[in-house]
């Protein structure tokens, strides 16, 4: 069973990223003053690396991809989260994916 269907069971109301299950890390809880509610949570780097492979993109041209149309869209209480650990690992910017 792929990932993107395990959370559809989990958590039927969280967005899912096109294309992006192998960047997917689990699930995150967000609170909000409505109350809390699980979101997906994927791998800034692998959802970076996976444009690279995938859309034959270059380092720049992927991270201006994924900030202007996956981490800035908000689709609704649903979004998903993308978390960004590089720095703790020493990775300074898109010259660095390993893919």
């Amino acid at each position: 069973m792929k990932k993107s269907e395990i959370i559809s069971h989990l958590a039927p109301e969280a967005m899912l990223a096109d294309g992006l299950d192998d960047a997917i890390m689990g699930l995150a809880d967000v609170f909000t003053a409505e109350g809390a509610r699980s979101v997906v949570a994927y791998d800034k780097q692998k959802v970076i690396e996976i444009l690279i492979k995938r859309d034959n993109m270059g380092d720049e041209e992927a991270e201006e991809f994924y900030q202007y149309n996956i981490a800035g869209a908000y689709v609704g209480e649903g979004t998903p989260v993308f978390i960004d650990y590089g720095w703790a690992l020493g990775l300074e910017g898109p010259s660095r994916y390993d893919c």
